[in-house]
């Protein structure tokens, strides 16, 4: 495989395991989200993982926003 970006290699693919362990995936209103934990209740999401095109349209569930949960 061959990517071709101008991000720093540190951004695409992190060395540290510490940066892996936060992550999770979870299941948002149905759509499968890969997300980062950052504070007591909420996460970030850092990838939209569905087959479904309608679901990245969806603009709760960009990369960057911040879901809660209680």
């Amino acid at each position: 495989m061959i990517l071709y970006t101008i991000m720093p290699l540190e951004l695409v693919f992190p060395s540290e395991d510490h940066e892996f362990s936060k992550q999770r995936t979870i299941i948002y209103n149905g759509i499968p989200l890969l997300v980062e934990f950052e504070d007591g209740h909420s996460f970030r999401i850092v990838r939209n993982l569905s087959s479904d095109p309608k679901h990245y349209l969806d603009s709760r569930c960009h990369p960057g926003e911040k879901i809660s949960f209680f």
